[in-house]
């Protein structure tokens, strides 16, 4: 079940946030992320939206999404994702880009822009590109991987007027 994230939720958010950004491989933001650095991070106000994905009474992934620009480029949607370690694999990242999309095209969004998709996180681009992205550009060497040295940053678009 994909649903609105409460406050309640962020004891359950922070686990999954803090792994994914302390493995270092996946998202430009400090890897020594304080709890309320990341509360204020992830948990987007109106016009934005956070979700999580609960499966039994346990969350096993979070999505943020809105306007990828104030005003004039209020038009065009972004989003990020996180999944738990023990859920990777398993369609959560999935379902979750799905809710995405459906969210944006309801509220008339004209596309969706990701800003910066880690050009070594193959999982995370055969997603989205699977799911209709396309790469409109990469920065070369614009991200330090943990894992991976200096990679580029890909920039992904869905058109959604179409």
């Amino acid at each position: 079940m994909i649903r609105e994230a409460t406050a309640e939720d962020w004891a359950e958010i922070w686990p999954i946030l803090e792994a994914v950004v302390h493995e270092g491989d996946t998202y430009a933001y400090p890897t020594d992320l304080t709890s309320d650095q990341g509360r204020a991070l992830w948990l987007e106000p109106p016009p934005g939206r956070t979700v999580v994905l609960e499966e039994e009474g346990r969350i096993l992934g979070t999505a943020k999404m809105g306007p990828n620009r104030p005003s004039g480029g209020a038009h065009i949607g972004t989003a990020s994702f996180m999944v738990s370690d023990a859920a990777r694999g398993h369609g959560v990242g999935r379902q979750l880009g799905e809710h995405v999309i459906t969210w944006h095209r309801r509220l008339g969004f004209r596309g969706i822009q990701f800003n910066a998709v880690v050009e070594s996180n193959i999982a995370a681009v055969n997603l989205w590109s699977d799911l209709g992205f396309e790469i409109i550009g990469t920065v070369p060497g614009a991200f330090h991987s943990r894992s991976h040295g200096y990679v580029g940053l890909h920039v992904m678009f869905l058109d959604l007027t179409s």
